[in-house]
């Protein structure tokens, strides 16, 4: 009975507040928060302003400033460094302009509304802007909930500058008047132009949601602003004669060609805020926008952008023939070069693959494991450079374990093959930063989705032996490595070379004092000799498993 009552006495007091409220408060309803996230900010303003820039401060000489006008998906938090995982995407926004010519400037803050960062934050900015500086505006993701209590930022749903509404805020007694998300969008525009600078409009960016979640994945669609907001500034723009970019649209046209796994990585902890992955999309979204806007008044600010060509390795096709990309540390890549040097089996690849069919891109580098192979961009080239028909080989796991997940090389990586994570506050020397930090089989697993994404095969190679030998025999790590591999394996269906147990059962028959020579300078790195070793168990693997690689094999 008491639960009952307790329903009633709330059902009476909505019905009573409902009641109360005024012609204009009944007319203008705040909008659903449909992200149904628990926005910790907006910082206390007093906090906030010694974290954000002062306005302007980022100018070098006379150049022209960039400034952010944004929430969190532009800035997640106070300090915007991605201490809890997640990132706003203007963090990233200055890799694509040219510093020389023009800084970036992040004024975002979390859980700002188009209302309440004009209300509160907007008149420190403008001190800082200058005649021919630009300014983006990506606002909305919190232009909803009540008008007059609790963080009290809404705005009026649509464009109208005519409506308004006024409100006394209940907590604490400061009256205000509210007008619609389109008339905010004006107020800016006009502003900026005053002060001689140049405004640009963004939708916003996109959740972690699809419109109907039943669809199969192949026809699935991230959900869409474009009735809402995103149509919203798309008008306003329009009308006041403004660059706008359809971020939203752009962002989510990427991640409608995404595996649900790995649209999901694109965010953290929640359905709006990105991870690293979401925010440098969206970064690279936002500059592909820049690039795409025919609007005249955006033409000088595009020849002041820079790295906005995709990354990639150079391999250069031959006759159609399709690629293996080889990915990997220093036993795949190495010096390669000296007769009697160090060598990785990559450089001796071409004893195995008839060059004449295939083309082969070594793209290993010496030191890296998975995280920091990816985290250095280097796994983004082989991505961009993808093509239906390709074959990438990944083989990592030699600096994938030790000690170093936050300090020195920052390269190891959580043990085993869980989909979770941890951020780590990393320190090396050469910058303190945060970092979420994944398993070694949830890095293996991205990389197998990227490849099945583009139409290419993923071929999973087991890490090379090293020269150790306990109890008479080669060192085999099958109770670690070669477990994650294999449940890897089962976790995604993925081709598997066992080059670990081919090798080590060659070096076996061979014997310990023959297989010196098939090594050099230490335990872990191979001779020519061990290379050309290594580069017959690849292709040995291969026919075992019946690959389709085995018919560009020699």
């Amino acid at each position: 009975m008491k639960r009952i009552y307790s329903l009633l006495f709330l059902s009476a007091f909505a019905i009573s507040a409902q009641a109360q409220m005024t012609d204009d408060e009944k007319k203008y309803q705040g909008m659903e928060d449909v992200n149904k996230v628990v926005d910790l900010t907006l910082d206390s303003l007093e906090k906030a302003s010694t974290a954000r820039p002062i306005a302007g401060s980022s100018r070098k000489g006379n150049n022209p400033v960039l400034f952010l006008v944004g929430n969190s998906t532009m800035r997640t938090g106070t300090l915007g460094n991605g201490d809890n995982g997640q990132w706003g995407w203007g963090f990233y926004a200055h890799n694509y302009f040219d510093e020389r010519k023009i800084s970036v400037e992040n004024q975002a803050l979390g859980g700002t509304s188009s209302r309440t960062f004009y209300t509160k934050l907007w008149p420190a900015v403008k001190k800082g802007i200058r005649p021919g500086d630009w300014v983006i505006i990506e606002l909305g993701h919190n232009d909803n909930g009540p008008f007059d209590e609790g963080r009290a930022r809404a705005s009026i749903k649509g464009i109208s500058a005519t409506d308004s509404l006024n409100v006394t805020i209940k907590e604490t007694g400061v009256k205000e008047t509210v007008y619609s998300y389109g008339e905010y969008m004006r107020r800016y525009i006009r502003e900026i132009r005053a002060l001689g600078a140049h405004p640009i409009l963004m939708s916003l960016t996109p959740r972690n949601a699809y419109e109907d979640p039943s669809v199969s994945a192949a026809g699935r669609r991230v959900v869409r602003v474009n009735e809402t907001f995103g149509l919203w500034a798309k008008q306003v723009a329009e009308e006041m004669n403004c660059p706008f970019v359809d971020l939203n649209e752009i962002s989510a046209q990427k991640y409608d060609q995404m595996t649900e796994w790995k649209f999901n990585y694109h965010f953290y902890l929640d359905h709006i805020h990105t991870s690293a992955f979401g925010a440098q999309l969206n970064a690279r979204s936002a500059a592909d926008g820049i690039l795409a806007c025919e609007h005249p008044e955006i033409m000088e600010l595009k020849a002041m952008m820079t790295n906005t060509a995709l990354p990639t390795t150079g391999v250069r096709r031959q006759n159609g023939k399709p690629v293996v990309f080889i990915t990997g540390d220093s036993t795949v890549k190495n010096s390669d070069k000296d007769e009697d040097g160090m060598w990785g089996w990559g450089a001796v690849a071409s004893d195995i693959f008839d060059t004449d069919k295939i083309t082969i891109l070594n793209a290993a580098q010496a030191g890296r494991s998975c995280r920091s192979y990816l985290r250095e961009g280097r796994w983004d080239k082989v991505y961009n450079d993808l093509q239906p028909g390709d074959f990438v080989l990944i083989q990592f796991g030699h600096n994938d374990a030790g000690n170093e997940l936050a300090h020195g090389k920052a390269r190891n990586d959580i043990t085993g093959t869980a989909d979770s994570s941890h951020v780590y506050r990393v320190r090396t020397a050469d910058e303190v930063r945060n970092e979420v930090v994944y398993t070694f089989g949830w890095y293996l697993h991205k990389m197998i989705d990227d490849v099945r994404q583009k139409g290419a095969t993923p071929i999973l190679v087991s890490l090379t032996p090293r020269n150790e030998w306990p109890g008479g025999k080669i060192e085999r790590r099958n109770d670690s490595f070669g477990k994650w591999y294999r449940e890897v394996v089962e976790q995604t269906g993925v081709a598997f070379v066992d080059l670990h147990n081919i090798s080590a059962d060659a070096f076996d028959e061979l014997g310990r004092e023959t297989a010196k020579s098939y090594f050099k300078n230490d335990h872990t790195h191979t001779s020519k000799a061990g290379a050309k070793l290594n580069a017959q168990s690849i292709a040995k693997g291969l026919r075992s498993i019946d690959s389709p690689l085995v018919k560009y094999l020699r």
